[in-house]
């Protein structure tokens, strides 16, 4: 992490969002899913807001080698945002607490707030993570002996 990692600083990010990142197309598998309107799915507005902290933060870090991912969301999905409304999202970094980074993240459509809430991410090694991650897929694939 580079001296500039520091609290205070903010992004403003826009993202127009298109009919793939609406309710109906979030799991494709699932009829159910499929049924419901064609709105920003929630699970794309959290991406949506991780995508923004790790472009606040991005600049700050030793990237590609050092990433961050996110361990913490608590933002409501307050309002509909149907395709073609351009959301856009504040982001600024309240805390570091050695690796781990505590955001504010406020995003509206240009007409609702859309989300206000708060983000953690924590700074990782993308070599020695993917090592550990590479030893657990290899566990997850090991026989059980047999009884």
């Amino acid at each position: 992490m580079k001296p500039s990692l520091q609290p205070g600083i903010t992004h403003r990010m826009q993202y127009t969002i298109p009919p793939s990142k609406t309710v109906p197309r979030l799991y494709p598998e699932s009829e159910s899913f499929r049924a419901m309107p064609e709105v920003l799915a929630t699970g794309f507005m959290v991406g949506l807001m991780e995508w923004a902290c790790i472009e606040t933060i991005k600049p700050h870090l030793d990237w590609p080698r050092e990433q961050s991912l996110g361990t913490h969301v608590d933002f409501p999905h307050l309002a509909a945002t149907p395709p073609g409304l351009t959301v856009t999202i504040d982001v600024r970094l309240d805390r570091v607490e050695g690796r781990q980074l505590f955001f504010s993240v406020r995003a509206d459509d240009g007409i609702d707030t859309i989300t206000e809430g708060r983000h953690e991410r924590v700074v990782i090694d993308r070599e020695r993570f993917d090592a550990k991650i590479a030893a657990k897929s290899a566990q997850s694939q090991t026989p059980e002996p047999s009884r």
